[in-house]
């Protein structure tokens, strides 16, 4: 299999963190689906970030869903079976995953959107919903093991506070904090530092 997308994205990260977790051998190629648009391409024409191409050659897109054919493939998964206990853990991945949106668009408001052109009440509204989903983490993190709900939250905490602490401060959130240098320092994530480096197996 072949993981393509930078180690930057919160979601490229989740996979490559995830398929070590599943033991499934992979090859990153770091493919930025801005600076090398039309590399990326030329394997997904969407240019969409993370692509997995199986070995059968099919391309998946969409970090939840090529996690669903990795533990498919696996035959084990990194969320638990229990339906409330799967309940909860859903609900932490969700929260996660609303964090690197909401994080995400504001990157991107900053980097890609001209100052005069930026709209401050939308900026607020995305940053409010950032704070929540992060409030809502905080409160997840004293029960929560390296399950899926884990690497989550511990991706997206990463990458908020490499690309936007000014908006999220590391203060307001202790728990959070700690979980996330527990979190960095195990081997799969640091065989898949945030950043534009490639996994090294």
């Amino acid at each position: 299999m072949k993981l393509i997308g930078m180690l930057d994205s919160p979601y490229v990260r989740r996979v490559a963190i995830s398929l070590q977790l599943l033991d499934l051998p992979f090859e990153h190629q770091s493919l930025s689906v801005f600076r090398t648009f039309d590399a990326f391409s030329r394997t997904n024409p969407v240019v969409k970030a993370p692509t997995l191409v199986c070995d059968d050659g099919t391309v998946l897109m969409d970090s939840t869903l090529i996690l669903q054919y990795a533990e498919a493939l696996a035959g084990r998964s990194l969320l638990p079976a229990e339906p409330q206990a799967l309940a909860r853990s859903l609900r932490t991945v969700g929260l996660a995953l609303a964090a690197c949106e909401k994080a995400v668009q504001i990157v991107y408001e900053r980097g890609l959107r001209p100052a005069d052109k930026q709209h401050e009440p939308w900026v607020a509204r995305v940053t409010g919903q950032l704070l929540a989903a992060c409030d809502g983490l905080e409160l997840a993190v004293p029960t929560m093991g390296m399950d899926q709900a884990g690497v989550s939250t511990a991706v997206a905490w990463e990458f908020i506070q490499k690309m936007v602490p000014d908006v999220v401060p590391a203060a307001r959130y202790p728990n959070l904090v700690a979980f996330s240098g527990r979190a960095e320092a195990l081997p799969a994530f640091a065989a898949a530092p945030h950043g534009d480096s490639t996994y090294r197996a």
